[in-house]
């Protein structure tokens, strides 16, 4: 079993520092996921940017695969 966090952040800045600190912690990007949403604020014509990515934690009792064709 595996845990799953989603990262959502309007902040460029405040995204990867997330990002880091959960690969830190042993969190694996799922760069699948990574998405760059665009908003516009509908009053003041700003266009801003949602970042969205899933980060997964690998159950650390599974066993790990070994390079191809070890033994």
């Amino acid at each position: 079993m595996s845990t799953v966090e989603i990262i959502r952040e309007w902040d460029a800045d405040t995204f990867h520092r997330r990002v880091i600190e959960l690969e830190a912690e042993g969190y694996v990007a799922r760069l699948e996921s990574y998405q760059i949403i665009p908003e516009m604020n509908p009053e003041t014509g700003e266009i801003t940017h949602l970042r969205l990515i899933e980060m997964v934690l690998l159950d650390p009792e599974a066993p790990k695969a070994g390079p191809a064709g070890s033994k």
